[in-house]
């Protein structure tokens, strides 16, 4: 296998300066009892925007620590180092990377990289026998994320997708409303992403995320496999998943206005789809790079509920037909790294809504979104 760096993919496709992943400016501290047991040592792999934000989670976590990074740039290395005594044993670039496996030290690789670039270090992070979260979507294609699922079950390691709002307390309502019928049966769901421009002050970066930036990796398709489908739009795929606790049988889809052409030759700027359900619900969801958006909504037999903001980084807000829903907010990586932590401290296995089996079948459904955007018919969706 032909080994990518991070540095390598900003260097050749003119983006040095992008940052890693979307994310809102809001983050959140996280209290509980104190934790004086094992920790499970991360190392994060590339050390864009998103990998701030995960640090800055880790620092709150109860059961995972930052023990080591893996990135391309020396000078970051020498930050990160610094920043958080990071010993220079568990400091690693990309061609040395597949040294990890002699590393006790690290537990866990964390992968932070450009879509593309998911199974390759999913793949490598598992031969070298350590456990991996891999952030959404897990890779560009269905076929991509069986082989991730195959390498790491081949290899006697758990593998985990990032899905933040599986832990966060909002969300979570939404899926027991949902999956328990406690408005009688869900009958529609609503669910949309988007936004252009994201400030990571919050997080200490003092980057934004701006998809007006020609040299954006995410226009590339080589590096992103799609626009704001693959982007923004598998949180919407997870919400009408979660709220009614089953998967698509088929969808239908249509492409958005593109605004300016030149931008979006190669991935879809807007991407709107409807999807029929098991039970026979309906789902009517969007995702956009052109417009802000963020917001998800299920009408029942007997009622609503709903939240907006639903899928940033919060505060979030949400009501139902009994009146406003209040939780508290909580730091999304640190509740996340946790949940997915201690199960692997305890030896146990992942539960599937967090795992790599998850992550397929949101390219499942994905490719046919895609599939029926280009057809312009309705397509069944094939999970086998």
């Amino acid at each position: 296998m032909k080994k990518t760096s991070r540095r390598t993919f900003l260097t050749s496709s003119g983006m040095a300066g992008a940052g890693l992943a979307l994310a809102p400016n809001f983050l959140t501290t996280r209290s509980g009892k104190s934790y004086d047991g094992k920790k499970l040592n991360v190392a994060l792999v590339g050390l864009g925007s998103y990998a701030a934000i995960l640090a800055d989670g880790l620092q709150q976590s109860r059961y995972c620590r930052l023990a080591g990074v893996v990135t391309g740039h020396p000078a970051k290395a020498v930050a990160w180092k610094k920043k958080y005594n990071l010993p220079d044993k568990n400091i690693y670039n990309y061609d040395n990377f597949d040294s990890v496996a002699d590393n006790p030290d690290i537990d866990l690789v964390y992968v932070v990289l450009p879509n593309s670039m998911h199974k390759e270090y999913t793949i490598r992070a598992a031969k070298a026998h350590k456990h991996v979260i891999c952030e959404k979507p897990m890779a560009i294609s269905s076929a991509e994320c069986r082989d991730m699922i195959d390498a790491c079950r081949n290899a006697g390691v758990q593998l985990a997708i990032g899905y933040r709002l599986h832990y966060e307390p909002y969300n979570l309502e939404m899926k027991r409303l949902g999956q328990e019928k406690v408005f009688g049966t869900v009958r529609y769901v609503e669910a949309g992403l988007g936004y252009k421009t994201i400030n990571f002050e919050s997080a200490g970066t003092g980057k934004e995320f701006d998809i007006n930036d020609p040299s954006e990796w995410r226009l590339n398709k080589r590096w992103s496999g799609g626009g704001a489908l693959m982007n923004l739009g598998v949180y919407c795929v997870q919400a009408s998943r979660y709220m009614l606790g089953e998967n698509p049988l088929s969808v239908t889809a249509q492409y958005g206005t593109i605004h300016d052409a030149k931008r979006f030759a190669q991935v879809e700027e807007t991407i709107v789809w409807q999807a029929l359900f098991p039970g026979g619900a309906m789902a009517s969801c969007n995702s956009s790079y052109g417009y802000s958006i963020d917001g998800i909504r299920a009408i029942a037999d007997n009622g609503f509920f709903e939240l907006a903001p639903a899928i940033s980084y919060g505060p979030f807000k949400g009501r139902t037909t009994n009146g406003d829903l209040h939780f508290p907010d909580v730091n999304q990586q640190a509740a996340q790294l946790d949940g997915i932590g201690k199960l692997i401290l305890d030896n146990k296995p992942l539960p599937d809504h967090i795992s790599g089996k998850e992550g397929l079948i949101d390219l499942c459904v994905m490719e046919a979104i895609y599939q029926a955007a280009n057809t312009g018919g309705r397509v069944n969706v094939l999970y086998a």
